[in-house]
């Protein structure tokens, strides 16, 4: 069975939303987070300061949407991978079909603008709020009596070595976002996994 077509007033919410994300992103572009406001951003969205709240909670929470929106695809395609697949092995197939040229390079941007410590709590929370999505998707993959630490401890790794493959990705390439650089930082995202799932040696 087809799924529902979005109504017009779903389509009309959601292209405020993005016009904000992206005038917020455009304004980071061009100064610090202190060189415009929340009226700024929503005069450049053509939206008023009450839409601006019906959305986003603040210009860095609107910036962080980004990278939200990137890890809520991760979870749709983790969850439509076979149940009977190992989890990191969903988890790096996830990661590698996730995010079109363009995304992941908007992602890599808004990661290397927000590193500023206001914006990177936001990011944080983004990358904090998928672990505990993942953590529900790996509990009804894994075994009924999987020991709760193991569960913990994997999700934990697989969202945080990712954070680690844009923090070396970031060192490596800074703000230059070129078709290379975004093929480093997809190499990371699978290796980092690799890592897990083969083991450190000493």
């Amino acid at each position: 069975m087809a799924d529902p077509q979005p109504s017009r007033r779903e389509l009309n919410k959601a292209a405020s939303r993005d016009a904000i994300a992206n005038a917020a992103l455009e304004f980071l572009r061009s100064g610090d987070l202190s060189s415009f406001t929340v009226d700024d951003v929503a005069v450049a969205a053509g939206v008023s300061r009450r839409t601006f709240f019906n959305y986003f909670s603040s210009v860095e929470a609107a910036v962080a949407s980004f990278t939200q929106n990137y890890l809520d695809q991760v979870i749709l395609e983790l969850e439509a991978r076979p149940a009977d697949e190992p989890v990191l092995e969903s988890a790096q197939i996830a990661l590698s079909a996730v995010g079109s040229a363009r995304n992941l390079a908007i992602l890599a941007e808004t990661f290397a603008l927000t590193q500023d410590p206001q914006l990177g709590r936001f990011q944080l929370q983004a990358w904090e709020e998928c672990s505990l999505k993942i953590t529900e998707v790996a509990r009804h993959r894994l075994p009924p009596d999987t020991d709760e630490l193991y569960l913990y401890a994997l999700v934990g790794a697989v969202t945080g070595s990712c954070r680690a493959a844009f923090q070396v990705w970031f060192h490596k390439h800074g703000t230059n976002i070129t078709d290379e650089s975004l093929a480093d930082l997809r190499a990371f995202l699978d290796s980092t996994i690799s890592h897990i799932r083969n083991g450190f040696s000493s």
